[in-house]
């Protein structure tokens, strides 16, 4: 018998190399050998999740959707005993679940029915952690061609940032961005790039990012310490977007739904969403947008 203890080290890594190889015979044997050997605990959920998550990635929705039930079944059964916030895996778990039910539901034009499962699943969860990524599935699915909500911006970094209102002219990108996060760091070359060449037609780029209550090597920090790191970071890997304002708000990613960083959200000169993106996006995507939008 291998030592549960293995398991725990290993199995979400492990099953999510196998998943990107598209080997998913491969990982579903890794879930079910951890399940006889460790039994139910978060760790099996969340690699539940991940198996339907490469499911539907694989176009493959009714797996899917199966994959999500059992990890919808095992999490409310561990949240008997666990408080959701306070588990490592749950959040990862059952969020997953959540959202690959409504992606399987749009998936099959079913797209009124998974906003109202999303709402439900809002009532019962939107005081906790799953707020953010259960609002970006909502806002995937109905946040184009709606006004965008206002950020708060009671406070920034760089520029004083304007309030939305007062940007209707203008086509708005909104660059959602966290300051560990390598992906956006790894975007930062393309919207400057989209800045030189919008900007002198009326683009505005605005970064909003929030704490995350630590800095560098995961060490916690007081808000005060966190802002100043978050400074450091934006002077160094941002240089080129030294003039970017970047409102400093939870509420922000709360109401757009930004729980995966970068989140890129394409503003239209009447202030309607044009383009709502959780991830990064090609330099070529998002020039193309730009364009129609200025050419209206």
């Amino acid at each position: 018998m291998v030592p549960a203890l293995f398991f725990f080290a290993s199995l979400i890594n492990g099953v999510r190399g196998l998943i990107a190889q598209h080997d998913f015979a491969g990982a579903e044997r890794a879930v079910r050998n951890y399940q006889s050997q460790a039994g139910a605990t978060s760790e099996l959920a969340a690699a539940l999740s991940w198996l339907a998550r490469g499911a539907l990635d694989d176009k493959k929705p009714d797996l899917a959707e199966a994959y999500a039930a059992e990890t919808r079944k095992l999490a409310l059964e561990l949240l008997r005993t666990h408080k959701l916030d306070d588990d490592k895996w749950l959040p990862t778990a059952l969020g997953a679940s959540i959202e690959v039910h409504a992606q399987a539901l749009a998936a099959r034009g079913e797209r009124p029915e998974a906003i109202a499962f999303l709402h439900e699943q809002r009532g019962l969860f939107g005081a906790t952690s799953l707020d953010e990524r259960i609002r970006k599935n909502l806002n995937l699915l109905a946040l184009e061609g709606k006004p965008a909500p206002l950020l708060e911006q009671n406070d920034w970094l760089g520029p004083r940032p304007a309030p939305l209102a007062a940007l209707h002219g203008h086509p708005v990108l909104l660059f959602f961005w966290a300051h560990w996060c390598p992906d956006c760091k790894a975007e930062a070359p393309v919207l400057a790039a989209l800045k030189n060449t919008y900007g002198p037609k009326g683009l505005v780029l605005v970064g909003p990012t929030r704490l995350y209550g630590y800095v560098a090597r995961g060490e916690e920090a007081a808000p005060a310490i966190e802002k100043q790191y978050i400074d450091q970071v934006r002077h160094r890997y941002y240089a080129a977007l030294a003039d970017m304002p970047v409102p400093l708000s939870a509420a922000n990613f709360q109401t757009y739904g930004a729980s995966t960083t970068p989140t890129l959200v394409l503003i239209d000169r009447a202030g309607v969403v044009r383009f709502y993106h959780p991830g990064a996006a090609s330099a070529a995507e998002l020039s193309a947008r730009i364009q129609a939008i200025l050419r209206e």
